[in-house]
């Protein structure tokens, strides 16, 4: 697979927020549409809705990897251990890579110092989901 991290700074500059900024650039590797993920993570944005908790590129990764690799089954929903792996080494990396998971502790909100930019976390978290959930092997 080709980088799309080009294409989540590009959805960025577009207007997306952090979390439809990453998801929407893979979208169609999950088999949903563009507009359906848009509006799926509209709300993840600003760290959750605007509370500045988690970062929202992080948050678009992890529902990749949710849609990646749910098995889907509603009566017996057994690929759900093997999801939340896949989360926590997104999740560790992002965090180890940026000293941080939290919107306003990586924007400096209350320290005036910034540990990342979004698009930074932007293209990390795309980097990531590159790494670990489409890396051809």
């Amino acid at each position: 697979m080709e980088s799309r991290i080009q294409k989540t700074l590009e959805n960025h500059r577009k207007g997306y927020n952090c979390a439809q900024s990453v998801a929407c650039a893979y979208c169609d590797l999950v088999g949903l549409d563009e507009q359906s993920v848009f509006r799926a993570t509209e709300a993840f944005g600003l760290g959750m809705g605007g509370m500045q908790a988690t970062c929202g590129a992080v948050s678009g990764a992890v529902m990749l990897a949710g849609l990646k690799n749910s098995c889907g089954d509603l009566e017996a929903p057994v690929s759900k251990g093997k999801t939340y792996q896949i989360s926590k080494q997104l999740v560790e990396a992002f965090q180890k890579k940026n000293g941080s998971l939290v919107c306003k502790e990586l924007k400096g909100v209350e320290t005036g110092c910034p540990l990342r930019s979004c698009n930074d976390c932007i293209a990390d978290a795309a980097e990531l989901a590159e790494q670990i959930l489409f890396a051809e092997k």
